[in-house]
């Protein structure tokens, strides 16, 4: 029969719960982590790029309408003068 030291045997529960203490920590500032990150990439406005596309396209058609109006306007503006 193997007798229990009692100092080895509150050692090792020491032991046993600050490794318990020391993984629940780690999780603790794992997940406070993710949720800074979360909070931090949330203020920020990011668009999908379909809608990105979109926009886009958007933008080059009235850039296209736009130099059409030029066009026209310049030639109103030759007929009126001349």
């Amino acid at each position: 029969m193997q007798s229990e030291n009692p100092v080895i045997a509150d050692f090792v529960k020491l032991m046993n719960n600050a490794v318990g203490t020391f993984a629940g920590m780690t999780r603790e500032a794992r997940e406070s982590g993710r949720e800074r990150i979360r909070e931090a990439l949330g203020g920020l406005d990011f668009v999908a790029r379909e809608e990105f596309e979109a926009v886009k396209a958007m933008a080059a058609k009235a850039r296209e309408e736009a130099e059409d109006l030029k066009a026209r306007v310049a030639a109103l503006e030759a007929k009126i003068k001349g």
